[in-house]
């Protein structure tokens, strides 16, 4: 892996090699992101005081284009080093707090160009998209003013790559498979904070619409919320509001923890068929997040997988 910090002046300057590293592509939101650590040489006091980003290369492949956080210098057993740190770029548009207003007419193309270019995000994709109204209320970041609209009206959260580019579209993951070459499997399930019933309220109109997780029941689950939607909200906001607390209630019910050997190429949003019979494991889950590590073990990759909702 090679590390090239991007300076506020546009210098490029490429770290010693790496000692250790951490990489962890979401695609979203929690944002990427990296922990690197290598030698340090007095030369680097300047370029790491004006780090903006860095870019990490696996070989011709980019690993991930993120914004430098934090660096720590140290003096230890090891010799004098030192740690970065930061987000994907997403980070951009989470830490920036977007205007109130209320939009009487409004395509997702129209909120890309005011609420993610100006942070210097470029749209790979943008879905066709349209509401004949939608509010941005005060203390919402860019961030969430797109993901909201996207899965309000489209269905879908928002995807950014590696490089940071945009993705304001359904985004289809490639297929893979794992069958061999595993160091470790974690599979967790967690009922915790799973909804058994959402109870969605509008009050202004005094009418309320209950969704309910059947299978969730079945089980003798019992987790009920209510939430309170803005006035006129339609029928079938409202149970697309219940449905949505739902799935994501659920998301992290059950998860996998797959540990492979060496570096395995693999986006979040792929589909990873799982053939591991000696582990009893096999069926097809979602990848959620995949961490490329190397420490004192060597290389590895991790995959972090979960069953659709």
């Amino acid at each position: 892996m090679i590390a090239r910090i991007i300076t506020a002046g546009h210098a490029v300057y490429e770290l010693p090699a790496l000692l250790e590293w951490d990489v962890r592509r979401t695609g979203a939101v929690p944002c990427d992101s990296f922990a690197l650590t290598c030698l340090y040489t007095p030369d680097m006091a300047g370029p790491l005081h004006l780090a903006v980003s860095l870019l990490l290369l696996d070989g011709p492949r980019l690993a991930l284009h993120g914004i430098v956080d934090e660096y720590e210098i140290r003096l230890t057993e090891r010799g004098r080093t030192v740690s970065v740190s930061g987000r994907g770029y997403a980070a951009r548009l989470l830490d920036n707090e977007a205007r109130p207003v209320t939009y009487q007419a409004v395509t997702l193309r129209e909120l890309v160009r005011a609420h993610a270019e100006p942070y210097g995000l470029t749209c790979a994709a943008c879905a066709d998209l349209r509401a004949s109204g939608y509010t941005v209320p005060a203390g919402r970041s860019q961030w969430r003013v797109l993901a909201d609209f996207c899965r309000t009206y489209g269905g879908f959260t928002p995807y950014l790559s590696a490089a940071g580019e945009l993705t304001a579209a359904r985004r289809a993951g490639a297929s893979r498979s794992v069958e061999s070459g595993v160091l470790s499997v974690v599979k967790r399930e967690n009922h915790y904070g799973v909804l058994s019933e959402a109870l969605v309220v509008d009050k202004s109109r005094g009418v309320s619409y209950a969704v309910e997780n059947a299978d969730f029941l079945r089980r003798g689950g019992r987790c009920r919320r209510v939430i309170c939607t803005p006035g006129q909200s339609t029928w079938a906001a409202m149970r697309y509001t219940g449905e949505y607390q739902i799935a994501r209630s659920r998301e992290d019910e059950t998860t996998l923890r797959v540990t492979l050997a060496g570096t395995q190429e693999a986006e979040p949003g792929d589909a990873v068929t799982l053939k591991l019979p000696e582990q009893g494991l096999s069926g097809t889950y979602c990848l959620r997040e995949t961490a490329y590590r190397c420490g004192s073990g060597g290389e590895t990759t991790e995959l972090t997988l979960r069953k659709e909702s």
